[in-house]
């Protein structure tokens, strides 16, 4: 993430796409492959200038959540952003994000972001610091992670750590990553340092689907352009949700609600398996039709039918 604001910022692939290996295309249809039309809130202000944030409008329209940002810390514990998780501060956000859950939302961590030191953290000392992961996400009853990483990683780094999020949580977990844009269309390799095609072929079976960046200079959803040419490099539709700012105090690449609208009802079109969308993030999220952020997200849903 680029601080609180942003972030740094089907079964048939398209023709002339990089085919993957059947393997691969096989593990697709495995139970915990996404289902269409994922809604996704990244909720990282949980405090705007002092007031709290309830989740809750999100009912009944986000099919998930990402609460934002958890990190990793040399020779300390886990934060969400500044604080413990189990810091008081929290405690009303914990139980409503229960609540929504008993309602069906899915509720994820997201590890990461433009703070950099989780991933590295990882990589140096794993039998230290991703236990405290673990534990956070059995402690706070967390559906899934979100994998932002922003920083070096390396592609033998992050199957390890996925290959063992899925060992310890299981098949029903989520395990989502957050790459940018160009990253999967195959002009950048900001994510991590690696070719995403290489770790979508060795453990794609074990990850449920790509929160992808398509904003901050990676890419926009003004219409389909930047996402076609992830499909183009051989992504399909049913991994990939269209992630976008809600607000254009957020980052570079904000598309008005009625122009993502089109944008959306377009890849739902050509794309019969797309995947859905994702708005960073929810507290400043232009209201559409509705008094609140959480209606930005009822249109995104909406518009994905």
């Amino acid at each position: 993430m680029t601080g609180r604001l942003a972030r740094a910022c089907t079964a048939l692939l398209a023709t002339g796409a990089l085919a993957l290996s059947a393997g691969t295309a096989s593990a697709h249809a495995h139970a915990h492959t996404a289902p269409a039309h994922h809604v996704v809130a990244y909720y990282q202000t949980q405090y705007d200038n002092g007031a709290y944030v309830s989740p809750l409008p999100l009912k009944n329209t986000a099919t998930d959540i990402e609460v934002a940002a958890f990190h990793l810390n040399a020779g300390s514990g886990i934060t969400l952003n500044d604080d413990p998780p189990s810091a008081a501060k929290y405690t009303q956000m914990w139980r409503e994000l229960a609540t929504l859950q008993k309602a069906g939302t899915k509720v994820e961590a997201m590890l990461g972001g433009a703070a950099q030191g989780s991933y590295a953290d990882l990589h140096n000392a794993f039998t230290t610091y991703y236990p405290q992961l673990r534990d956070t996400l059995r402690a706070h009853h967390l559906n899934g992670v979100d994998l932002d990483i922003e920083e070096s990683f390396s592609l033998a780094d992050t199957e390890h750590l996925i290959k063992q999020l899925r060992t310890d949580f299981g098949s029903g977990f989520v395990i989502t990553l957050a790459p940018v844009a160009t990253d999967l269309s195959g002009g950048s390799s900001f994510s991590g340092g690696f070719d995403y095609r290489q770790l979508e072929q060795a453990v794609g079976s074990r990850i449920s689907w790509y929160n992808t960046q398509f904003y901050c200079g990676w890419g926009d959803l003004s219409n389909t352009s930047a996402y076609d040419a992830v499909v183009r490099n051989g992504f399909a539709p049913s991994r990939v949700v269209a992630g976008t700012v809600t607000n254009a105090a957020n980052c570079d690449g904000y598309v008005d609600p009625a122009t993502l609208g089109g944008t959306l009802h377009s890849l739902v079109g050509e794309y019969p398996g797309f995947a859905g969308v994702a708005g960073w993030e929810y507290f400043n999220a232009v209201p559409v039709n509705g008094t609140g952020p959480a209606s930005w997200y009822a249109a995104a849903k909406q518009a994905t039918g």
